[in-house]
Protein backbone atom coordinates (compact mmCIF):
# COMPACT_ATOMS: atom_id res chain seq x y z
CA UNK A 1 0.00 0.00 0.00
CA UNK A 2 1.33 3.34 -0.67
CA UNK A 3 0.09 6.48 -0.31
CA UNK A 4 0.52 10.37 -2.09
CA UNK A 5 1.18 13.03 0.66
CA UNK A 6 1.59 16.88 0.96
CA UNK A 7 3.77 18.33 3.29
CA UNK A 8 5.78 21.36 2.99
CA UNK A 9 4.45 22.52 -0.11
CA UNK A 10 5.97 19.60 -1.85
CA UNK A 11 4.09 15.84 -2.37
CA UNK A 12 5.63 12.36 -1.78
CA UNK A 13 4.86 9.48 -2.69
CA UNK A 14 5.61 6.95 0.60
CA UNK A 15 4.71 3.49 1.33
CA UNK A 16 5.58 1.86 5.26
CA UNK A 17 8.93 1.86 6.10
CA UNK A 18 9.74 4.53 4.24
CA UNK A 19 12.38 7.34 5.59
CA UNK A 20 12.55 11.17 4.19
CA UNK A 21 13.43 14.21 4.82
CA UNK A 22 10.66 16.49 5.02
CA UNK A 23 10.56 20.69 5.40
CA UNK A 24 10.81 20.93 9.12
CA UNK A 25 7.84 19.92 11.27
CA UNK A 26 7.35 21.13 14.96
CA UNK A 27 7.80 18.34 16.78
CA UNK A 28 10.35 16.22 18.84
CA UNK A 29 12.81 13.54 18.09
CA UNK A 30 10.62 10.39 18.71
CA UNK A 31 7.26 12.31 18.44
CA UNK A 32 4.46 10.23 16.75
CA UNK A 33 2.52 12.61 14.12
CA UNK A 34 -0.20 12.16 11.63
CA UNK A 35 -0.06 13.37 8.59
CA UNK A 36 -3.50 14.18 7.52
CA UNK A 37 -3.42 16.00 4.30
CA UNK A 38 -3.45 12.94 1.62
CA UNK A 39 -4.05 12.99 -1.81
CA UNK A 40 -3.96 9.55 -2.94
CA UNK A 41 -3.83 6.30 -1.48
CA UNK A 42 -3.37 3.31 -3.72
CA UNK A 43 -3.06 -0.85 -3.02
CA UNK A 44 -2.21 -3.21 -6.02
CA UNK A 45 -4.21 -2.01 -9.00
CA UNK A 46 -6.60 0.17 -6.97
CA UNK A 47 -6.36 3.44 -6.75
CA UNK A 48 -8.30 6.38 -4.44
CA UNK A 49 -7.50 9.81 -5.67
CA UNK A 50 -9.37 12.68 -3.45
CA UNK A 51 -10.41 15.57 -4.93
CA UNK A 52 -7.96 17.42 -3.95
CA UNK A 53 -7.93 15.63 -0.37
CA UNK A 54 -8.74 12.14 0.49
CA UNK A 55 -11.38 12.93 3.06
CA UNK A 56 -10.63 10.26 6.20
CA UNK A 57 -7.16 8.71 4.72
CA UNK A 58 -4.27 9.81 7.31
CA UNK A 59 -0.49 8.55 7.41
CA UNK A 60 1.27 7.75 10.71
CA UNK A 61 4.79 8.97 11.02
CA UNK A 62 7.92 8.93 13.07
CA UNK A 63 10.21 11.95 13.56
CA UNK A 64 13.76 10.65 13.62
CA UNK A 65 15.70 13.91 13.41
CA UNK A 66 16.32 17.34 13.02
CA UNK A 67 19.05 18.70 10.67
CA UNK A 68 20.40 20.46 7.91
CA UNK A 69 20.70 19.59 4.08
CA UNK A 70 24.30 20.44 2.23
CA UNK A 71 25.04 23.80 1.86
CA UNK A 72 23.82 25.29 -1.60
CA UNK A 73 26.13 28.26 -3.12
CA UNK A 74 25.10 30.72 -5.02
CA UNK A 75 27.40 33.14 -6.90
CA UNK A 76 26.38 35.78 -9.26
CA UNK A 77 28.69 37.84 -12.00
CA UNK A 78 28.92 40.30 -14.43
CA UNK A 79 31.46 40.09 -17.00
CA UNK A 80 33.79 42.69 -17.31
CA UNK A 81 31.66 45.40 -14.36
CA UNK A 82 33.59 43.90 -11.13
CA UNK A 83 30.93 42.74 -9.84
CA UNK A 84 30.62 39.38 -7.76
CA UNK A 85 28.34 38.12 -5.21
CA UNK A 86 28.89 35.05 -3.46
CA UNK A 87 26.11 33.54 -0.82
CA UNK A 88 25.24 30.07 0.91
CA UNK A 89 21.94 28.91 1.93
CA UNK A 90 21.51 26.20 4.05
CA UNK A 91 17.62 24.35 4.35
CA UNK A 92 16.65 22.83 7.86
CA UNK A 93 14.70 19.23 7.20
CA UNK A 94 12.96 16.93 9.50
CA UNK A 95 13.13 13.30 8.77
CA UNK A 96 10.18 11.11 9.50
CA UNK A 97 9.51 7.37 9.08
CA UNK A 98 6.21 6.37 7.66
CA UNK A 99 5.03 3.91 10.23
CA UNK A 100 0.97 3.38 9.19
CA UNK A 101 -1.46 4.49 6.24
CA UNK A 102 -4.84 3.85 6.77
CA UNK A 103 -7.40 4.78 3.48
CA UNK A 104 -10.72 6.29 4.08
CA UNK A 105 -13.76 4.12 4.31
Amino acid sequence: MYAVIQTGGKQYRVAAGDKLKVETLPAEVGAQITLDRVLAVGSGGELKVGAPLLSGATVQATVLAHGRHDKVTIFKMRRRKHYQRHQGHRQNYTEIRIEQISAAQ
